[in-house]
Order: C-alpha cells, then structure tokens, then sequence
C-alpha cells in the first residue's frame, strides 16, 4: 500500500520538533524550508559564497536522519575559535561544500540527505538565496530575516527580492502530489511566509487538491505577532497570499499553567487566543486540542500529540 505523502513548510525550531515527532509515523514527509535567513554562520555562508543559506535546512536533515547520535552531534557541532572558523557549524560548511561539489544547493541537500539516512524529503522553498524584507506599521522599512523582529515595531507587510524568485520545480511537483499540507508551526513572517511568498509555491497550495492545514502557534511572538490571536495569523497570510490557502486551523485549548504564562509574559509573549468566530469568517475549519509539551520552562508543541493530530486527517 501507498504511504501517505505529508508535505510540511516552514522553518526555525518548531519545523523541526514537528518533524522528530513525524517520522515515526508510516508517512512519507517532504519538509519544504526557508531560505531567507540571515543570521550567523548562515547568514555568512550566503554572503561569503553567495549561496543559500543552509541553516534552517541544516536543523531539518538533521531531525529527519536516521543516524548515530553522534553523527547528529557532529553535524550540529559549532566551533567555538579559530580564525574564520568560530561561529560556524559543522553542517552548514558540509552543505556550502556539496553545493560548491555539485554545482547546486538543492542538489547538495539531496546528496547529504543519502549520508545522513534521511526520512523523507528536504526540499529548499527556491534554490536562490532570497533576501526577507518588511514594512513596518510606520513606514519604515527592515532588511534582513534577523532584523526584523529586533525592530521593535509593528509589522505591516513582508516582501521578497528578488520579488520574481522561482520555486524549486520538485517543491512545485511535492505540493501537487500531497495528500495533506501543513504550513507551520514556526514564526509567521520570518519562517513561515518566506516560503508563501515564493511566487509558485503559494499557487501551487491553493491549486493542491489536499488538504490544507495552519498549526497555529501557542505563544505569540515579541517584535512579530505581539497581541496576535489566531485570527490574526490567518488574516496575515490571507493578506499576504490571498484567500483559499487554508482549510483548516489546528490550535491549542489546553490551559497555559500560570508560572510559564508569567514567565512568558516577563520575555513580552502572550497565549494566543483562539477567536473561533473570526476564524469562521475567514472559512477555516478550527481543530482544538490539548497540545502542549513542556520543556524545561519552554512551552512547545507535543511532536507526538500533533504529528498524531494530522495522520488522523489522512
């Protein structure tokens, strides 16, 4: 029998958890992730060599292998000094070497997916290095995926350049194939609509016959969804993207113990509510559940809970 192809996008932490927690279920998992970011030792590969930056692609081959915990180590380990080296990890050099080998960022991902025994598929969103820019409440305007919520203003817009960026023809072809979307979870303007805003991606969702799922995130974000409900989330992909991209919202109702609400609140994050009503009127179909996962005085989503969540609407 035919496995079930999950296609998930995204980027940053919670593209990862999600994904540990997926790839213990019988599904096939295409992982369609950002290129925008800026920060670091990526952010230094893709101007020092002008490729795109390997990060956030680096932390999902790694939570889909199949290998030792030690090659997991080696490939996530940073150097701490030397001249050049300090601050780069280990698999970001590995990537920016197989794409100098192979001549390709997409092609050298699919070469380190073999050696590190991938479960599935890691597919960058475009296979060009693509700059996040934003325009703030204001007017005025960010540069830079790491700089934008260090701005400390609200977000009016995000937008790519190049504006015309092509998506990577097999992230196009996973879409199309798909038995179930999942957009999130991850930070919305600088994870999350990076990969949307690829002109053919966004297209190729809403022409998708799967269907389409958003994990709404617990927590909103300081300087990127500051006061957001879910409603809020939503509405900014529709303003981003337009209508018909989602069918269905997947939210957490499980309350929020009041020693990490306080702690949250002190960093100036807050519970997302769920505004069901708001949410009916933008024609997503809201999926509540009790999701959270506490890790030492983080809040995350349960990879098991939620990855059970959506094989249950295959």
């Amino acid at each position: 029998m035919k496995k079930a192809n999950i296609v998930i996008l995204g980027g940053g932490t919670g593209l990862s958890v999600l994904l540990r927690g997926l790839k213990s279920f019988p599904v096939d998992i295409t992982a369609i992730v950002t290129v925008a970011d800026d920060g670091g030792s990526s952010g230094r590969l893709r101007k020092e060599l002008d490729i795109p930056p390997p990060g956030d692609v680096r932390n999902v081959l790694v939570a889909l292998s199949e290998v030792e915990p030690i090659v997991e180590e080696l490939f996530q380990h940073r150097f701490q000094n030397g001249n050049g080296l300090s601050g780069h990890s280990l698999g970001n050099l590995l990537l920016a070497g197989m794409t100098s080998i192979t001549g390709d960022f997409a092609r050298g991902v699919q070469v380190l997916s073999r050696v590190l025994n991938v479960k599935g598929k890691v597919l960058p969103a475009a296979n060009q290095s693509i700059v996040l820019h934003a325009e703030m409440e204001d007017g005025s305007l960010v540069e830079g995926e790491s700089k934008i919520p260090k701005a400390g203003k609200r977000i009016k817009r995000v937008f790519l350049e190049p504006a015309d960026v092509t998506a990577l023809a097999d992230s196009v072809h996973a879409i199309e194939e798909a038995d179930l979307i999942v957009i999130g979870p991850g930070s919305l303007y600088t994870s999350i609509l990076p990969n949307l805003l690829v002109p053919g991606i966004s297209k190729a969702i809403k022409e998708a016959a799967a269907q389409k799922v958003y994990i709404c995130n617990v927590m909103t974000q300081p300087g990127e969804t500051d006061d957001f409900t879910a409603g809020d989330h939503v509405q900014a992909l529709v303003d981003h993207v337009g209508p018909s991209l989602l069918d269905k919202i997947l939210v957490n109702i499980e309350p929020i113990p009041h020693s990490y609400a306080e702690r949250y609140a002190g960093e100036g994050a807050m519970e997302v509510k769920v505004d069901a009503d708001r949410l009916k009127t933008l024609a997503v179909e809201v999926i509540g559940d009790e999701l959270l996962y506490y890790n030492n005085k983080l809040l995350r989503h349960d990879a098991g809970k939620v990855s059970q969540r959506l094989v249950s609407m295959l």
